[in-house]
């Protein structure tokens, strides 16, 4: 179990380490969570920000009692080493039966989606190669692996043992600070007080799902006992997720039968993704059965997989609607309702849980994971004469003897159509996903059982049978697909091809290939032509590698040939495509002639050759391609490379003539283009890099003259970095060569360009390359190229280069000359002084160098190696090379930095020409030191400013860097070459310290930024040119992966090509570089240099402020407290007096993530007038807010009792073999957290004020109000009570006359009342922390006889004795205790926290103020200024009053009742809602004063009611429903005896009077729930008595609350939940969802409507009619239902029904009766039934059609059944099809043209036009072409031997009269584009008249027939 997780940015650094630790109890079980971040090791920082670290979890032990489960971070892929991060230890101890976590706060914390990035299948730096986790989770195994590639590093590493003992180190220090408290703890907060960042429910369901195979099987019961009552209407969106990622996948047989029958139940997208997901992985869990891992746990395997029949049938329904086709000519017919039913669930929280699941990766693994030989193998062959049957045949038996296999046999074909590239539309990558998904799956699980450690039994295995069929079931689709246009749907066909291509290559190759010589070899299809490369090059391994694919390698070379043309400037895509192509064949192969090496050696490799082939192998189809021979094939192969070397010139020359095409070089970053060219430029510099790497000698002699002779006769300026590219290609490969040819040569051409003045103009800023310099940079690129590669080649020219690079460093004065040479000198030194590996080909030196090898390559393209024999040469830096490097040091950086310093003795006076010999010579020595990142171990740095706060920070807590070995050149400090080296580097640091210090201090204007950015440049060399940085790491990461993925076929394969062995050895080298330039300590002159850059970061020019800050950020992440550093200074440019540029600088620095939680300081620049700078407060001042809350103090201030973490401490500490705690480190710690938690609560206690003062001033702008306002809302706190002066501030400011400042100061208001409550009903500090307080009121009642419970909520609250709120159980089952709450005794009321009693009377005071109040609600009574603003109640206004009223509710109820009175009279709108919302305020008062407000309401509710208009029914409904919703009815009673009272009035005049009465129902309804069923066969009776409404407005709200009335009837409402798991094992119907609520109703009208359509009335009145009008109350009924979570519930009524709703689609003369009865159809039709369901509404289908006379029914119904048809086929039995069949044969005869459908045409004559019988004739003719055009295009993709004759019947009839003609011009037309892709290969079946009928169907006659 694997996880990515970025490492949080830093937000502070105080030397602190952060742990959380806590406990969350999950099924009465307790969890004991605890780890650590210390800024040594995950945070503050210290890693680079985004920085990835792996956690592998693996359990440990298990078994202790009390039983105990510890997870361990292994491993850190940013350093390759095994190290600890966090732990989590989880503590089993009761078994009681509440899930008292995840639940709860699910519903309480606010909304906020969580994303977290899942671990792909296989980890970037794995150590273990093996398939299986268990292997993987070997401690000997990982080591054995790691080892293979930690020998290939050219330098020894560290032993197991050593790097044990530094994780042990790490262990102790994280224990250290656990056990000293200095940790953060994550809470979970109360919804209304919750900060949107902080939602854990993802993260906490997350460890649950990781975690829940380890639950023990015997505890499933729990689980389902704790979950399964909570289930409901409300929470099913929550309940189910929840249920997924805790049960275990052991005993799945307890859950399963109930899992299956709540999933049919409701209508869900959510819930399907889940539980698709879900049964996925227990397809997968149960591969082998019992005899799994779970053994007898395990599932057992039944009629399909491990799922029943009729699960299978359920599973694969969920799976076809799922690709989302459309179905006929229905445009959406293949959408469905569950995702609109998914938005019409009330509970909004379940937007708390995220989670991206890929369904169709889970419905891969359902099909692949139940595969096996259950059943008979179906016969490919049909029977004998079978053409003469009248009746269809009915095939026997499973494809493959699989019945899985043969169900997605019949997905794949009923979608096939769909992966035409000219069908393409939304369900495209659905399609192609899920064929790449099951390929994928498919090969990772055959691979897996071939390995000797699976436990798949032999009876559970895939056969080759099976594998063979599924590759043909795939093959056609996917082919198809190839050729998309989307982009993603492309890529997921050619990856399908790939894996498909390792499972049959027989079948996938030749149709490829076919393919692809017809895509390459045209010329005006570029499409084609990319969609072939593309899916050439992810078959490129298959299609060179002989053990992979006999027959592939002799299409190589003539596909290399056809592919050059693809090499094309102007199609920049086409371009990439084909470079991809050769670069991914030339790591495979060696490129050289065999075909003269025939009979000059052996060509044995160990591979059975056959001798003789005298029969057609097993296997072969009937017209495939010629099966040759081993050795003729190998034959082949070799005759065909004797064209290597006329491509490898053809492919240069291509090259070289599109660099010469090229645009000119140019912009800030000197580049060839735009984006695409710079692409393709990059396509093909590593296609270059592997055709030069692989190339046999004679060849690369051959290319490299070939370069050698366009490089010396040619110089482009367009393509000098281009060829410069080139060349190092080459040089990459066999360096030596390369440098010998053209060294001489550029160095006399250099010479003479200078000798002639070349790059003599002196520029110091980027310009246009001067033409008379181009050949200087030409020979200058080519330089860079050959000697960018191989250091030890160099040596017998080090005079020479020397030479030239003091020539070039002296003479080159233009930007563009000087940057060159310096880029020159990078690239020799880097190829000295780096280690790098020397050879990055396909196969060992050894080998490659072998003449048996070069004799016999083609046998070994493809090769893969076990690790361990795979042979790496390295470059490691030589005495001669070290040698070279001083020199270049003492030759080139010493004589600069001496003119350098000459420079700056007068800066006052310095002239362009000094300014650039000052740009030149810095950058010269710059860049001499970039490539020189590990030449020289560093010492230790001296640190003189630590930056640590003595009396609560402890220095050996502060992180201190992994020193491990990763290659440096100069180590010993005693060695006189490091002492000379480390002088010169502190010579560089001295000199541009002065530099920056003195250009900075000149005011000569911008004249010297140049000077000034090229010092700041040189600043970020010497602090970050230091091992490696991020973007190297990232760089090398990303090439490994790639590679990776390119070669490997499935995750699990040992052997691997060399190449990814080489990329994975360079990625663990660089990663063990770039820990050397983390956790940096800072010198003296370090710190002079930081302090320079944060001058550079605020100067008043922005480019130097850009380039300052960019540099400066990186510092800050690498040096240790840099951060705490640098601050003072910024803080200072903040001050009034500073330039406002300088403060932008200030502002911008502090705007960095790392450095925002520091900038309240901002608060004190207002004096600064300037717009731009305001505004960079502004977001620097939000953007501090998110790092200022409460939790950051509590994670300093933590003082309770953690004996559960000095538990789990002791655990860990004790899996440790010889690390112990220091316990005198431990008791400094903890005596400076006691200081730390003192200071911290001091620093609070200042800040607070401090704020508020600078709120309070008179002066300050009101925009810095709000800022104030904001930060003091997050220094609110739950344990400390705000001072009075802060209330009152927050309370003054409800009526400011600025809306943002009011708004700030509810959600303070509401956060601080909130927290009160908090500390009132709290009892410990844990309590208010984990959200565990009580309401005193609130009291838990057992439940022992549920209906007597229900009967007594009816009865008044005197009798009951309590209120029921949330009656949040019941549904499925009774849980066995409720929440209640009695009623608040008046005489006892609720004790507030007594420490917060001056702040409670401070708000007392500001809100009995006269006039308070009402100004207030004047504020309110506003129009909005918003354009966009709607009349809804305002949360926050309601919020205010609600906290307000709890506490204080008797002080002003006087007050605002008073001042409410007017405003709901007032005729304004807006005064109406002020109105509302004051009293939508008081649902949450204390009863008696909630009381008092609803009498006083009650005298006015009949006022309200008759002034509600339809602009301000909106409000007045939300209050009534808000009033109702979560509340016991009897809390509302004088509201809802009112609601109850109101008169419905169906016959009105008025629509919006019938309306407002419908809209209270509806509130009443969908408030109260359950509540209201003793009331609802009363509302019932009513709405379908008065269905014959003539609104449409009121019918709507008619058929919505009997949908809510529906939904609330239905509870199955099982004692317990042992009695609903019973049930639903043994029962069909266990939730009641067939037994129709409203059967009784829909009876009596059904009955009628044959009454009510004879007497319907004539149009234009026929709207009028009785029958149309119940009618459209049905189908409005029906419509609404399909769409909601209870979808199923109508599924009863649709038998009975569908007669009558077919009559309706007939009524023409009615168009809205017509078009929603086709609706009704449609989505009747789409939904997915219930299974014992299906076969009675197919048969209602057939039944009415072909018992109907009207063919308008038939016209109607016949789309209808097509969609069920198809919703259902994977389920349909063989009867099912022929009834349907049958069906579709009568409509044949059928006289209306709609309904030809299918058909075999004979011929008929047609009588003249004036024959009475031509009308008939015309007519049957007409039939017979329809049915035989019916036949051409059911198989629209594919050419049947039966088509090609009907064109010879249709061409005759291509010129008769309409609509004939028309007919079969259609057919021709569709005919032509679904086959024009595949045409080459289907031309092929028709004979030459045929294709002449076909072209006359097309264009008519002939001309020269």
């Amino acid at each position: 179990m694997k996880e990515t997780v970025r490492t949080p940015s830093p937000t502070r650094d105080n030397g602190g380490m952060l742990v959380f630790a806590g406990t969350v109890k999950v099924f009465g079980k307790a969890m004991d969570v605890a780890g650590s971040t210390n800024e040594m090791y995950l945070s503050s920082g210290r890693l680079p920000v985004g920085g990835t670290v792996q956690l592998t979890y693996g359990v440990i032990r298990r078994g202790r009692s009390p039983r105990r489960v510890t997870l361990y971070s292994l491993y850190n892929t940013q350093t390759s080493i095994r190290s600890s991060f966090f732990f989590i230890s989880m503590s089993v101890q009761t078994k009681s039966h509440q899930l008292e976590g995840v639940l709860n706060t699910l519903k309480e914390v606010e909304d906020q989606e969580f994303t977290k990035s899942t671990m792909p299948e296989e980890d970037e730096v794995s150590f273990a190669e093996t398939p299986d986790e268990s292997s993987q989770s070997t401690y000997e195994k990982q080591v054995e692996s790691l080892q293979a590639y930690l020998r290939a590093l050219p330098y020894e590493c560290e032993s197991p043992e050593e790097m044990q003992l530094i994780l042990e180190r790490i262990i102790t220090m994280i224990c250290t600070a656990a056990n000293a408290k200095n940790w953060m703890k994550e809470l979970w907060p109360k919804a209304s007080a919750a900060d949107p960042q902080r939602n854990l429910v993802n993260i906490l369901l997350y460890v649950a799902e990781q975690c829940k195979r380890y639950y023990p099987a015997e505890d499933v019961p729990d689980m389902l006992d704790t979950l399964i009552p909570t289930l409901t209407h409300d929470t099913i969106l929550i309940t189910i997720p929840v249920l997924t990622s805790f049960l275990p996948p052991t005993n799945a047989h307890l859950y399963l039968p109930a899992i299956f029958k709540i999933w049919e139940a409701f209508n869900s997208s959510i819930l399907d993704d889940r539980l698709l997901e879900m049964c996925g992985d227990l397809a997968e869990e149960h591969v082998a059965g019992k005899a799994g891992i779970a053994g007898e746990n395990s599932m057992e395997w039944q009629d399909v997989g491990i799922w029943t029949q009729s699960q299978w049938s359920f599973l694969t329904g969920k799976a076809l609607g799922s690709l989302s086709v459309p179905i006929g000519m229905m445009k959406n017919s293949g959408l469905n309702t569950t995702q609109h039913a998914d938005l019409a669930i009330k509970d909004l929280h379940r937007s708390k849980i995220k989670k991206s699941i890929n369904r169709m990766a889970a419905i891969a693994k359902l099909f692949i994971y139940s595969m096996r030989v259950d059943g008979e193998i179906r016969q490919v062959t049909p029977p004998a004469n079978s053409s003469r049957q009248t009746v269809f045949p009915q095939q026997s038996g499973f494809i493959g003897g699989s019945r899985a296999l043969d169900t997605l046999e019949r997905l794949i074909d009923s979608t096939e159509t769909f992966f035409h590239p000219s069908n393409l539309g939304n369900w495209t990558p659905g399609l192609t996903s899920l064929a790449q998904r099951l390929s994928l799956e498919f090969l990772r699980r055959y691979k897996e059982q071939e390995q000797p450690t699976s436990l798949v039994p032999e009876p559970h295995r895939l056969t080759p049978q099976i594998r063979r069929q599924f590759v043909k079931i795939l093959r056609t689709p996917v082919l198809l697909a190839m050729f998309s246009k989307d982009a993603n749907s492309a890529a997921y066909a050619a990856s399908t091809l790939r894996s498909l291509a390792f499972l049959e290559p027989d079948l996938i190759m030749p149709e490829l290939l076919e393919r692809a010589y017809g895509g390459l070899e045209v010329v005006n299809e570029t499409h084609r032509t990319t969609a072939v490369l593309s899916a050439l090059s992810v078959v490129a391994g298959q299609l060179v590698t002989e053990r992979i694919w006999l027959g592939g390698q002799k299409h190589l070379v003539p596909l290399l040939e056809l592919c050059l043309p693809g090499i094309d400037l102007n199609d920049p895509g086409k371009t990439i495509c084909a470079a991809k192509f050769i670069n991914n064949v030339m790591m495979n192969v060696k490129i050289g002639d065999l075909s003269a090496s025939y009979g000059t050696g052996t060509f044995d490799d160990g591979m059975e050759v056959d001798e003789q082939v005298d029969h057609i192998p097993d296997g072969t189809e009937y017209g495939g391609p010629a099966v040759l021979s081993r050795e003729e094939e190998r034959s082949l192969t070799r005759d065909s490379t004797s064209a290597f070397a006329d491509w490898v010139v053809t492919l240069f020359r291509r090259v070289f003539a599109l660099y010469e095409n090229l645009p000119e070089e140019g912009g800030k970053k000197n580049t060839t283009g735009g984006k695409s060219e710079e692409a393709a430029l990059a396509s093909i510099k590593s296609m270059l890099d592997q055709v030069c790497q692989h190339l046999s000698e004679p060849l690369f002699d051959l290319v490299l003259k070939l370069v050698y002779e366009y490089g010396t006769t040619n110089a482009k300026s367009n393509a000098v970095r281009a060829f410069g590219q080139l060349v190092g290609c080459l040089s990459k490969s066999r360096p030596q060569k390369t440098i010998d040819k053209f060294l001489p040569f550029c160095i006399a051409q250099i010479e003479e360009e200078l000798a002639h003045g070349a790059s003599s103009i002196r520029t110091t800023s980027t310009h246009a390359a001067v033409p008379s310099d181009t050949t200087l940079h030409w020979n200058l690129s080519i330089l860079r190229g050959c000697l960018g590669y191989g250091g030890s080649a160099m040596l017998k020219h080090r005079a020479e280069i020397v030479r030239i690079l003091k020539l070039l460093v002296e003479k080159t004065k233009t930007e563009r000359g000087y940057t060159s040479t310096g880029r020159l000198i990078t690239r020799i030194l880097g190829a000295i002084n780096s280690v790098y590996a020397l050879s990055s080909r396909f196969a060992n030196d050894d080998e490659w160098n072998d003449p048996v090898f070069e004799g016999s390559h083609n046998l070994h393209w493809g090769k893969v190696y076990n690790p361990k024999d795979i042979v790496t040469d390295w470059h490691r830096p030589s005495e001669e090379e070290v040698d070279f490097v001083l020199e270049v040091l003492e030759t080139i950086q010493k004589p600069a930095l001496d003119v350098i310093e000459s420079l700056l003795a007068d800066t006052s006076r310095w002239d362009s020409a000094a300014r650039n010999d000052f740009c030149r010579y810095l950058h010269a020595c710059r860049s001499v030191w970039m490539p020189l990142t590990t030449f020289i171990k560093l010492p230790q740095a001296n640190v003189v400013n630590p930056c640590i706060i003595e009396a609560y920070e402890v220095q050996a807590m502060l992180v201190s860097a992994i020193d491990v070995n990763c290659g440096f050149t100069l180590t010993d400090p005693q060695d006189p070459r490091y002492q000379r080296v480390l002088g010169y580097r502190e010579r560089f640091g001295r000199v541009i310290l002065r530099a920056a210090s003195l250009l900075r201090q000149n005011t000569s204007g911008e004249d010297h930024l140049d000077a000034v950015i090229t010092v700041t440049r040189s600043i970020d060399t010497y602090l970050l040119g230091y091992g490696a940085s991020r973007g190297d790491y990232e760089q090398h990461q990303k090439a490994y992966r790639a590679v990776r993925d390119l070669t490997k076929a499935w995750p699990g394969q040992t052997d691997i090509s060399r190449i990814v062995y080489l990329k994975r050895a360079q990625l663990f080298h660089i990663s063990r570089v770039y820990m050397q330039s983390l956790f940096r300590g800072r010198s003296e002159l370090d710190d002079k240099l930081i302090m320079e850059l944060v001058e550079l970061s605020i100067s008043q020019y922005s480019r130097t402020r850009r380039q300052a800050q960019s540099t400066l950020f990186n510092v800050t992440v690498h040096y240790m407290r840099s951060t705490r550093l640098i601050l003072p200074r910024v803080f200072d440019a903040l001050a009034k007096g500073n330039d406002p540029d300088r403060m932008k600088g200030a502002l911008y620095v502090l705007w960095n993530k790392g450095i925002a939680a520091y900038a309240l300081s901002v608060l004190e620049c207002q004096h600064e007038e300037k717009p731009s700078v305001q505004k960079m407060v502004n977001s620097v001042a939000v953007e501090s807010c998110s790092h200022v809350n409460e939790e950051q103090i509590r994670t300093d201030s933590f003082d309770d009792d953690i004996s559960r973490v000095e538990d789990a401490v002791r655990d860990l500490m004790s899996e440790l073999a010889s690390a112990s705690i220091d316990a005198t480190l431990l008791r400094e710690v903890v005596e400076k957290t006691q200081l730390r938690h003192a200071n911290r609560h001091a620093v609070w206690s200042e800040t607070v004020p401090a704020i508020l003062d600078i709120a309070l001033r008179p002066t300050t702008h009101w925009r810095y109000v709000l800022l104030a306002a904001r930060l003091l809302t997050h220094l609110l706190r739950r344990d400390v009570a705000p001072s009075p002066a802060v209330v009152k501030f927050f309370t003054e400011q409800l009526v400011s006359p600025q809306p943002p400042i009011r708004a700030q100061a509810q959600v303070a208001m509401c956060r601080l009342l909130h927290q009160v409550k908090v500390r009132s009903f709290s009892q410990s500090s844990a309590d208010r922390w984990f959200a565990e307080w009580r309401n005193p009121l609130k009291k838990t009642m057992d439940i022992e006889d549920a209906e007597s419970f229900l009967q007594l909520l009816q009865k008044p609250v005197s009798e009951s004795g309590y209120f029921v709120d949330k009656l949040e159980t019941g549904f499925l089952a009774w849980a066995k205790t409720v929440i209640v709450y009695t009623p608040c005794d008046a005489g006892a009321p609720i004790v507030w926290d007594p420490s917060s009693a001056p702040a409670l009377q401070a708000i007392q005071d500001v809100l009995l103020q006269d006039g308070f109040i009402a100004q207030l609600a004047a504020l309110w009574a506003q129009e909005s200024g918003k354009s966009n603003a709607t009349l809804a109640l305002r949360t926050e206004n309601v919020l205010v009053i609600k906290y307000l009223g709890k506490i204080f509710g008797s002080v002003f109820l006087e007050k605002m009742l008073e001042v409410t009175d007017p405003l709901i009279y007032d005729p304004d709108k807006f005064k109406q809602r002020a109105g509302a919302e004051f009293l939508l305020g008081s649902k949450h008062w204390p009863k008696n004063t909630s009381d008092k407000v609803w009498e006083w309401v009650a005298n006015r509710l009949g006022t309200i009611y008759a002034q509600i208009k339809p602009d301000t029914s909106l409000f007045w409904q939300h209050l009534f429903s808000e009033q109702l919703t979560n509340r016991d009815p009897r809390r509302n009673q004088v509201l809802v005896d009112w609601m109850l009272r109101i008169p419905i009035d169906f016959s009105g005049e008025s629509a919006f009077e019938m309306m407002k009465s419908a809209t209270l129902i509806n509130s009443l309804v969908d408030g109260l729930e359950v509540f209201f069923n003793p009331h609802a066969p009363r509302y019932i009776d009513m709405f379908f008595a008065n269905a014959n409404t003539d609104y449409a407005e009121v019918r709507a709200y008619l058929c919505h609350n009997l949908l809510l009335m529906q939904r609330n009837l239905w509870r199955p409402g099982y004692d317990t939940t042992e009695s609903f798991l019973r049930a639903c094992r043994e029962s069909t119907d266990p939730l009641q969802i067939r037994q129709g609520i409203y059967k009784e109703q829909l009876g009596k009208i059904i009955e009628l409507f044959p009454k009510w359509r004879e007497e319907r009335l004539p149009p234009p009145r026929v709207s009028q009619s009785q029958y149309d009008k119940v009618g459209l109350a049905i189908l409005s009924w029906i419509w609404l239902s399909s769409y909601s979570p209870s979808a199923h519930l109508i599924v009863p009524y649709i038998v009975p029904l569908l007669p009558e709703i077919l009559r309706m689609s007939e009524q023409s003369d009615s168009p809205e009766l017509q078009a929603y009865s086709s609706g009704v159809l449609y989505i009747l039709s789409a939904l997915t039934p219930l299974p014992d369901y299906v076969d009675p509404i197919l048969d209602k289908f057939v039944e009415i059609i072909e018992s109907s006379s009207s063919w308008k029914t038939r016209l109607h119904g016949l789309p209808a059944l097509v969609i069920f048809f198809y919703r259902n086929l994977l389920s349909l039995t063989p009867d099912h099809v022929s009834k349907v069949t049958r069906v579709l044969l009568e409509c044949l005869s059928n006289e209306n043209v709609e309904n030809r459908f299918v058909a075999l045409a004979k011929k008929t004559k047609l009588p003249d036009r004036k024959d009475a019988g031509y009308a008939t004739a015309l007519r049957t003719l007409h039939s017979a072409i329809l049915g035989v055009c019916s036949l051409v295009e059911s198989f629209p993709y594919s050419v049947e031997p039966w088509l090609p004759p009907l064109t010879e019947v249709l061409a005759p009839h291509a010129t008769d009269p309409p609509p004939i003609s028309t007919t079969i011009r259609n057919c021709a037309s569709e005919f032509k584009k679904t086959h024009q892709d595949t045409w080459h290969k289907d031309q092929l079946a028709f004979d030459e008249d045929q294709l002449q009928s076909l072209s006359t169907m097309l264009v008519g006659t002939s001309y020269y027939a």
